[in-house]
């Protein structure tokens, strides 16, 4: 259900940011609003329907795991992993603005988590600062960030082939949107299952297997972009998605439902986030180049953890499910007729 869920995730996201693309350019929306909205939308889409439904489905640990794993996995995996291919280099200012406004908007968002929950209108101040923060970047970027614009609409056609008219990119769009509800629905179920079976929490999850599979459109555009030597492209993705994660996803999720925040995310976690973005904001701020040698120790500390989610260095509770799944059903009914003999007498 877990690999069935992330292939259709990836495919109807795939989907629906071609058709969206092409149905912007045939109304003629301008290259710039394409690729702050349009582009930034679809590519976190997977996101966005798979936290929605963790919520509606009664497991909110992946819904605040699944945004927080894949801001950690943005930085440490999407970046590192690109920059072994090819150094990344950014000296456009307008994602240096960007830069430092998603690292303010991080550090908001831990100071958030404190109270142990996001409730509604904290989640419609969030969704209402991204739709501002989107206006403003459009009115106040406009000429610099265009060729930023056209570039990264430029990776997205390259990666394959687009429908080349208004009713095919509306069909597109529709089977992207079906195909991202079915996606996340086996995603979540699969989920759910598996934390049972690996005895480990729902946040775990979250935080690691389905931070990184909802990730990976993001991993996709970032390599394209390391190999045609775009470097602007490869970091405005990362700023631009780990935005959106916290104000968007998380902001109209818990404006449909209240989300909890499990004290391990809180204590750990959240943490980790902010430390790998404090790893790149001195490249993103000065434009310097992420190396070879720094990929690689992103990526490595991107494994190291997620190693330490799953040897309990996390503090992750373990499920007492997995402790009842593993006796045996004699042996559980032993126990149990054991226990009502003693309340009886």
């Amino acid at each position: 259900m877990v690999a069935g869920g992330l292939v259709l995730l990836l495919i109807a996201g795939d989907v629906l940011v071609r058709g969206a693309v092409t149905l912007a350019q045939r109304l003629s929306v301008p290259p710039l609003v394409i690729g702050l909205t349009v582009v930034a939308f679809g590519t976190s889409s997977p996101e966005l329907v798979v936290s929605l439904e963790a919520v509606l489905s009664g497991a909110p640990e992946i819904a605040i795991g699944n945004v927080v794993g894949s801001n950690i996995a943005n930085i440490l995996l999407v970046l590192g992993l690109p920059a072994i291919i090819f150094p990344i280099v950014c000296d456009v200012e307008a994602i240096r603005r960007d830069g430092a406004i998603m690292f303010a908007v991080s550090v908001a968002f831990v100071a958030l988590c404190w109270s142990g929950q996001i409730v509604n209108w904290q989640g419609a101040i969030m969704t209402s600062m991204l739709c501002g923060y989107l206006t403003w970047s459009y009115f106040s970027g406009r000429e610099e960030n265009d060729a930023t614009a056209e570039a990264i609409v430029d990776e997205i056609e390259g990666i394959a082939a687009r429908p080349h008219s208004i009713w095919l990119s509306l069909a597109f769009i529709a089977v992207g949107i079906a195909g991202l509800v079915m996606g996340a629905d086996l995603l979540i179920g699969g989920a759910m299952e598996l934390a049972v079976a690996a005895g480990v929490s729902q946040a775990t999850i979250g935080l690691s297997l389905i931070a990184l599979g909802t990730s990976l459109p993001e991993l996709a555009t970032s390599l394209v972009a390391a190999i045609r030597r775009h470097g602007d492209v490869a970091i405005g993705n990362v700023v631009g998605s780990n935005l959106f994660n916290i104000l968007g996803i998380i902001g109209i999720t818990s404006m449909v439902r209240t989300v909890p925040i499990p004290e391990q995310i809180v204590s750990y976690d959240l943490w980790i986030m902010v430390s790998a973005a404090i790893l790149i904001t001195p490249f993103v701020l000065l434009g310097r180049p992420i190396s070879r040698r720094y990929g690689a120790f992103l990526t490595m500390a991107y494994l190291i953890y997620i190693l330490s989610l799953y040897h309990g260095m996390s503090g992750m509770p373990k499920t007492v499910v997995k402790e009842a799944a593993q006796q045996s059903p004699v042996k559980h009914s032993v126990q149990i007729l054991s226990t009502a003999d003693k309340l009886l007498t």
